[in-house]
């Protein structure tokens, strides 16, 4: 999938503390980032400040993956490139890319399958109908 299927990206600066001795970002940083990707992302489209208030949706990470590319080194900023790629009945699916700031060199690739839960401990529920609208309008809009 190149980098132009993805309309949301926000820039990171890899810090001292998230490399390992090679000087590379520790591989585990991966889905760290991806979750700075998918908070930064969510304010994008207007779910974050929702999710934020009392009583509002709760999600949980059912499914993490990352593909690694090429390694991410210190100092370096990235972009790490979000999208909504499905709405389920109680889960969504995002799809992740980290490439060099501005440049379209992969660097990884990951998937996450987050899972809406009726409370903090709960079953999955639908996903509210109000935040698929919210992604979708997002995703429509951002292809003009």
């Amino acid at each position: 999938m190149p980098r132009a299927d993805f309309r949301f990206a926000f820039r990171k600066r890899v810090r001292y503390a998230e490399i390992d001795a090679q000087a590379v970002l520790f591989n585990s940083r991966y889905l760290e980032y991806f979750d700075i990707g998918a908070v930064e992302y969510w304010r994008a489209v207007g779910m974050y400040q929702k999710m934020t208030l009392a009583g509002g949706p709760e999600f949980h990470v059912a499914k993490a993956e990352v593909q690694y590319k090429a390694a991410i080194l210190l100092d370096e900023e990235v972009d790490i490139c979000v999208r909504c790629a499905r709405v389920g009945r109680s889960s969504m699916t995002f799809l992740f890319e980290i490439h060099g700031a501005g440049r379209d060199d992969l660097r990884a690739t990951g998937e996450e399958v987050q899972v809406h839960v009726a409370e903090v401990r709960g079953a999955p529920a639908p996903v509210p109908d109000w935040a698929v609208q919210l992604f979708e309008t997002y995703e429509r809009r951002a292809l003009r």
